[in-house]
């Protein structure tokens, strides 16, 4: 009995550290969301972008264990500390874990509302994001709420497979995302008698080490999906490479070797092969992360020079909300074993749980964005914008100039 006692508390102890590796890693994307955030916006946005995404994961943080996890998991955090510590305190850690995920929607968004957002009333609406709206598609898909996941098993002969968030977390940040560009409009100036005028990335060093962070931190945020010890695999691990070195490729050519598509090209691809990661063989990887590469730039491309009012800075709507939803569906089709793929996931299924995802998640953010816009406006004034974020809402520019 205390031969069998020890193994169970030495597995606890290392369920626990294994995901509190995979929480640590996810938290230093966060860096990377910054620098890539820092490297494309205007050198009088800088500031601004630093600090929203430190500020939106301490709310996002505060929001998701008093509120977000409740409505996704049905518990909380309110046992004594003796009771939280029990199974060396794995439940705390996968928490943990799970907040990582939850606080980069309000990162992605960020992205997409850059350069013109005031700074409150933006955090805000993040809070309640994290509160309400992505823990309500994330209860249905990873804790089996309302009986979604029930439903698609007996329609389709299989539930909803996203194993590390193509569109639990990418997709809806995209599309809440998108419906947060569409109410915020346009930056000053982005349009001019119908045509677009280039804002050039202020920094490509620093977008090219965000994406670096981005792409190393997402083998924990892949791999460590898996939870506990006995569920890691390798195949994770390989899957997420090739559909990264896919998306590096792809986006190299067809984004005639514009570093900010190379450097957003394997994002795209890891953003793709999230949800089936676990199921694809490495070719079909390959393909998915390919095909992400390629849409994130044509999509880019799209939106920047014909939806005027579409402007999405970093061009999270492609690289998280088209992307992720890709994923989805990619899943369906490269998950089946007679594509190489391990099988047990249904084409159907993944298409209904993938638009089914995109549909709250936009309908979610516009009307949380919708709502806060009524109560204060979204949009920092004409001369706030012009004079940049750094100086309008916090009072010091990037850097300085004195000698």
């Amino acid at each position: 009995m205390e031969t069998t006692s020890a193994v169970e508390t030495l597995l606890q102890s290392a369920n626990t550290l294994f995901l509190l590796l995979g929480a640590v890693m996810v938290l230093a994307m966060h860096a990377g969301f910054a620098f890539l955030e820092v490297g494309t916006v205007r050198h009088k946005n800088q500031v601004n972008a630093l600090v929203k995404i430190m500020t939106d994961f301490g709310v996002s943080t505060l929001a998701y264990f008093f509120v977000g996890y409740t409505v996704a998991y049905q518990t909380d955090f309110f046992a004594s500390a003796a009771v939280l510590t029990e199974a060396s305190g794995y439940e705390l850690v996968k928490f943990f874990f799970l907040l990582t995920f939850a606080a980069a929607i309000p990162a992605i968004v960020s992205g997409g509302i850059a350069e013109r957002a005031r700074f409150y009333p933006m955090l805000v609406a993040s809070a309640i994001i994290v509160a309400l709206v992505y823990p309500f598609f994330e209860g249905m898909i990873w804790n089996g709420n309302y009986g979604f996941q029930s439903w698609l098993e007996a329609t389709f002969g299989a539930p909803f497979h996203d194993f590390a968030g193509s569109v639990v977390v990418h997709g809806v940040g995209g599309w809440i995302a998108l419906a947060a560009v569409l109410i915020l409009g346009a930056r000053k100036g982005r349009y001019r008698n119908g045509r677009v005028v280039a804002f050039a990335p202020s920094n490509i060093p620093f977008l090219a080490l965000g994406a670096w962070i981005l792409t190393v931190g997402w083998f924990g945020f892949n791999v460590m999906s898996a939870q506990t010890l006995d569920g890691i695999s390798g195949l994770v691990a390989v899957n997420s490479l090739m559909a990264m070195v896919g998306g590096i490729v792809v986006s190299m050519l067809v984004g005639r070797t514009d570093p900010g598509f190379i450097h957003n090209g394997p994002l795209a691809g890891l953003v793709a092969v999230c949800a089936g990661s676990d199921l694809m063989h490495p070719i079909g990887a390959l393909i998915t992360g390919g095909i992400a590469g390629a849409l994130f730039v044509y999509l880019f491309e799209w939106a920047q020079n014909r939806m005027a009012r579409l402007d999405d800075v970093l061009g999270v709507w492609p690289l998280h909300g088209i992307c992720g939803v890709w994923g989805g569906v990619a899943a369906g089709l490269f998950g089946q074993s007679s594509l190489g793929g391990l099988g047990g996931v249904s084409l159907g299924a993944q298409v209904v749980g993938s638009v089914t995802g995109l549909v709250i998640a936009f309908v979610g953010g516009a009307i949380v964005y919708g709502v806060v816009s009524l109560v204060s406006s979204l949009r920092l004034s004409e001369e706030e914008e012009f004079e940049g974020a750094d100086l309008s809402i916090h009072r010091i520019a990037a850097t300085s100039m004195d000698k």
